[in-house]
């Protein structure tokens, strides 16, 4: 063992850190070679029957599970059972192939066209190969891709981890790390979650030996290969210690000398939600689009909102952001060679008509019959023409507070026109950087470009903040950024009034917020911007 650890560095995307050794991730199922077909439709019915084998078992997982997680497993199983995929793998088993090799074509032909839209898109490839693995297995009669179960805490290393696995992801993962993937990939969201520690685009990860005791910081990306015991032994007794101090931290979000910063949480739905948050600052509507083939019905909508207002003091909610990492089959959208700028959040109104004033009209009447008021906002909207027309059609369903999403720089550039058509303005750091830069959001290459922390994407922020205060109405994040302790005083110090993150990171941004003065925030802000 080397006397120093060897120090690996990847993105850092969940807080916290463990130590411990290492249990690497089983690769796929190893296609033999191809073998004669005699019967051609049985063929064709053995890939139909590996598809809904997939399908049943993520359907099956998804009953199981909660919150995103369960979400997410309800769209794999959407894209398995997906009949353009059957059809595609069935006509060439039908060709000559056998159902193995078949089903590794028509995925392999599928992965291809979404890599090459980029951003997200590319990104959700990896799930192709997830559902790949899982069919091929079934179809080779041999047992589904799944985690290791070594009998002991363990530090998981794989080149990528599907959803289905990271949704059933058991105490003994002390940790993720991962040679591929992105801060936004589902790996990354689901990991945030819970809570655990996890780090991906760690190259050179998946070499270090099964046994091999390391630390890994998920919020710095560092991975320290090769430690003692007694070292694994302290970070685990410190990460300890300090997940027990976060967890007895309450009450509303100010900093030391009482200025306050409301704290809320982005969600799902209702599920999501947890007790003592002071509301919600982004409620995902699509995640209840996501594993349909047809819209939920108007009634359907009305009953998941109304679950949601009813549980929580304020809500915010972002009208349905279709489009780049979450197609919705039922909307028809036309291919597209660079999604990220294309129909997308708001201007899938643009192609599909009645989608929005449905949801608009859904939304008011969950508020009307909880008694409550909710707050309604759009995302990506770029004009003040977009603004005054998403106003207009929001308040004439009887929303009372309205609002947007900014998330490119045109519409932070006019922030101030902007608030004369609405209420209130939350900002997505995560696009906004993205858009600012002109850089991939899954790059791992780009991650300095993507830092919050880079001054042009401040001076973004701070234009959107001191519009907000000139006008007397709220600004807030709801990006990483804002569910990350470092950025929150720096945020806070900006001008931004809230904070809205994932329901784990809110103890810690709400102890970091109290352990400095709202000046001591403006200074972090000054310097940061010079």
């Amino acid at each position: 063992m080397p006397d120093t650890p060897q120090r690996l560095a990847g993105l850092g995307v969940s807080q916290g850190r463990a130590a411990g050794p290492v249990v690497r991730m089983a690769g796929p199922p190893s296609l033999p070679a191809p073998r004669p077909v005699a019967d051609r439709d049985a063929e064709a019915a053995s890939v139909a029957r590996a598809l809904e084998a997939v399908a049943a078992d993520l359907t099956k997982r998804a009953g199981a599970a909660d919150g995103e997680a369960a979400e997410i497993l309800e769209a794999l199983a959407m894209i398995a059972d997906d009949p353009m995929l059957r059809e595609d793998a069935e006509k060439r088993a039908r060709d000559g192939l056998d159902a193995a090799h078949a089903l590794d074509a028509a995925f392999a032909g599928h992965r291809d066209a979404l890599a090459g839209l980029g951003g997200y898109l590319a990104e959700r490839a990896a799930d192709l190969d997830d559902l790949r693995h899982r069919a091929v297995a079934h179809a080779l009669d041999l047992p589904m891709p799944g985690l290791p179960a070594p009998g002991h805490p363990y530090v998981l290393v794989a080149e990528d981890l599907s959803p289905a696995d990271t949704a059933g992801l058991g105490p003994d993962v002390l940790a993720l790390v991962t040679e591929r993937g992105g801060p936004t990939s589902h790996t990354a969201i689901l990991a945030r979650g819970r809570g655990l520690p996890a780090v991906v685009a760690c190259a050179g990860v998946t070499g270090v030996p099964d046994g091999t005791v390391v630390a890994v910081d998920g919020v710095t990306g560092e991975i320290s290969v090769g430690i003692t015991a007694e070292e694994a032994e302290r970070i685990v007794a410190l990460d300890r210690a300090e997940r027990a101090r976060l967890a007895a931290s309450e009450g509303p979000g100010r900093t030391a000398d009482g200025h306050p910063v409301k704290l809320l949480l982005n969600i799902g739905s209702a599920a999501d939600l947890v007790p003592g948050a002071e509301g919600v600052g982004l409620f995902r509507t699509e995640f209840l689009f996501l594993d349909r083939k047809q819209p939920p019905s108007f009634e359907e909508q009305v009953a998941a909102y109304a679950e949601v207002l009813a549980r929580s003091p304020d809500v915010i909610v972002r009208t349905l952001d279709a489009g780049t990492d979450k197609p919705l089959p039922f909307l028809g959208l036309p291919d597209e060679p660079n999604p990220a700028l294309g129909l997308r959040g708001l201007r899938v109104d643009r192609v599909v008509d009645g989608v929005l004033d449905t949801q608009l009209e859904a939304i008011a009447r969950a508020a009307e019959s909880t008694g409550t008021q909710a707050w309604v906002m759009a995302p990506m909207v770029t004009t003040v023409e977009e603004a005054s027309e998403f106003a207009r059609r929001a308040r004439a369903k009887g929303i009372a507070r309205v609002g947007l999403m900014i998330e490119v720089p045109a519409a932070a550039l006019r922030a101030r026109l902007l608030l004369r058509e609405v209420d209130f303005l939350s900002i997505g750091t995560n696009d906004l950087a993205q858009y600012t830069f002109a850089a991939d959001r899954q790059h791992p290459a780009l991650a300095d470009l993507l830092d919050p922390r880079q001054p042009a994407l401040l001076q973004l922020i701070a234009m959107c903040a001191e519009a907000g205060a000139e006008a007397g109405k709220p600004v807030g994040v709801c990006g990483e950024a804002a569910g990350d302790p470092r950025l929150a005083p720096l945020l806070v110090g900006l001008g931004v009034t809230s904070l809205s993150m994932a329901p784990v990171s809110v103890p810690a941004v709400r102890e970091e917020l109290a352990g400095v003065t709202l000046e001591e925030c403006r200074a972090r802000a000054r310097a940061a911007l010079a």
